[in-house]
């Protein structure tokens, strides 16, 4: 990716929790037993937006890490385990949909299942779940979110939703976007600080209690969206996912 003027390489934090696992103390308290994603590969967007990937790593063909990567010596490849959120196919609030959100948190929970998953972590689920993350549910308090950008409530630099970042980056220019479909905005006091969260998940979005933040981001308001992006992710999200986890090992 561009950066003030040169070229950088942006670690997803996927890598970045395999590169932990396999040289640091988290590997002994961890294992990576599986990587759930829920693309579609009948859904025409999700195509569009994965079209120079792909839905399955092919030799040659540009991907979303190393494809050698290796985690706890296993292939990063063999771990891929796809659970497709198929009821994104049907408007919104239609029986279809209702019913296949059932299914598709019926089908995760059965592969979590099959896993003997302990402790699930996710990174860019735009899905709010429902009954997998419920009170009294099996999973409850066992599912956890890294995200970009601070969550508490009572924080300044709160940051939620899947604008988080271009969020921050607005906020460093002294703008508050009200409307994200027509970017309307409002004038606010700049901020210059960005950070991550390590939350669980919850029935909201990014609502969850915080089990550990990190607000270690600087912002320019000339940074582009990408520019921001790799400073928190190597700032502030790296160090919250593996500070967190730590952490949660020596709790559980």
């Amino acid at each position: 990716m561009a950066y003030k003027g040169e070229l950088r390489y942006m670690k997803s934090p996927l890598e970045f929790l395999a590169e932990s696992l396999n040289r640091t103390a988290l590997g002994d308290a961890y294992e990576l037993v599986g990587v759930i994603y829920d693309d579609d590969p009948e859904l025409p967007r999700d195509q569009q937006k994965i079209e120079d990937y792909g839905f399955a790593y092919r030799p040659g063909q540009q991907w979303f890490y190393p494809a050698e990567l290796e985690v706890q010596g296993r292939r990063m490849n063999d771990l891929l385990l796809n659970v497709p959120s198929t009821y994104r196919r049907h408007p919104r609030g239609s029986a279809e949909h209702v019913a296949g959100k059932r299914d598709f948190e019926r089908r995760l929970y059965e592969t979590l299942v099959e896993l003997r998953a302990e402790v699930v972590v996710l990174d860019g689920l735009l899905v709010i779940l429902d009954e997998l993350v419920r009170p009294g549910a099996p999973f409850a308090r066992r599912i956890m979110n890294i995200h970009p950008g601070v969550t508490r409530a009572d924080s300044p630099y709160q940051r939620r939703g899947a604008w988080a970042t271009l969020d921050a980056l607005h906020g460093a220019r002294g703008e508050k976007i009200v409307d994200w479909a027509t970017m309307e905005s409002v004038p606010v006091e700049p901020l210059y600080l960005t950070g991550a969260s390590f939350h669980y998940v919850d029935n909201g979005i990014d609502s969850g209690e915080v089990f550990h933040d990190v607000l270690k981001t600087k912002i320019s308001p000339d940074d582009t969206i990408l520019e921001l992006r790799w400073n928190n992710f190597n700032d502030s999200l790296f160090p919250a996912l593996h500070e967190g986890l730590a952490l949660l090992a020596e709790k559980d």
